[in-house]
């Protein structure tokens, strides 16, 4: 399904898109829309020509990237795993991958499947801002939120040992002469439902191990450098699948 942008204020975001997509149910298997990019379709070779560790501060993997491919547990074919071996414990910003591509405002769809009870990752867009994945918790640290931020309006997670989708539409911040003048914002389905409407995105949180500008004034100093979508690793086996970017300019 097409997602189209319009310029901010949003107020009539996507009527007719964003419509169909809430009522529908046909939200796993997306195609990649005319313009868009499959960064990974489940395989080691989609991993390893589209994606690179993220060399944070807490980085300790080595290349090449460990997140291995696996079996399809529920529709056959394969997925990719985030359960890298150097990010045991829960070690997040030790084995993230990201995409070698690098965006301001995008459109995005992401496939996950949790494998375990207490399973975790996450979807960062532009390595800063986190759309939780987490089993077993709601609210605004729990599964589908901004993290810290924007609780979803409705449950929409789908239980462990099942595919699950996140459609995503962002906008950057916005900058002139250097400063910011407009925060980031996104709006997210979440298994083909609205959670997210066009919400503000305060600030990047995790400290300098989660991402660009974690560290920079607490994670208050968003900066104007573009960057990739990422996926954490944070020792659980949570799959990966049909992961799709188109830039929107």
């Amino acid at each position: 399904m097409k997602l189209k942008f319009f310029a901010y204020p949003l107020a009539a975001l996507l009527l007719a898109s964003t419509a169909a997509l809430a009522q529908s149910t046909d939200y796993l298997g997306t195609k990649a829309p005319k313009g868009a990019k499959v960064y990974l379709d489940g395989t080691a070779k989609s991993l390893h020509k589209n994606w690179k560790y993220w060399e944070g501060p807490r980085f300790s993997a080595e290349m090449p990237i460990k997140w291995p491919e696996v079996s399809d547990p529920v529709d056959g074919g394969t997925a990719i795993s985030s359960n890298d071996p150097a990010a045991a414990g829960g070690k997040y910003g030790s084995a993230d991958i990201v995409t070698k591509d690098e965006f301001r405002d995008f459109e995005a769809h992401v496939e996950f499947l949790i494998q375990k009870e207490g399973g975790n990752s996450g979807v960062y867009l532009q390595n800063r801002y986190e759309i939780q994945v987490l089993d077993g918790d709601y609210g605004t640290h729990g599964m589908a939120a901004v993290i810290n931020e924007h609780l979803p309006t409705s449950e929409e997670y789908r239980g462990i040992g099942k595919w699950n989708a996140y459609d995503i539409q962002f906008r950057a911040a916005r900058f002139v002469d250097g400063q910011l003048t407009e925060k980031a914002r996104v709006t997210v389905f979440f298994n083909g439902v609205k959670i997210h409407d066009n919400v503000e995105i305060q600030q990047v949180w995790g400290g300098p191990n989660s991402g660009i500008d974690g560290g920079n004034d607490g994670g208050k100093g968003i900066t104007d450098t573009p960057g990739g979508l990422k996926l954490q690793a944070e020792g659980h086996d949570v799959l990966y699948r049909n992961v799709w970017i188109k830039a929107v300019k």
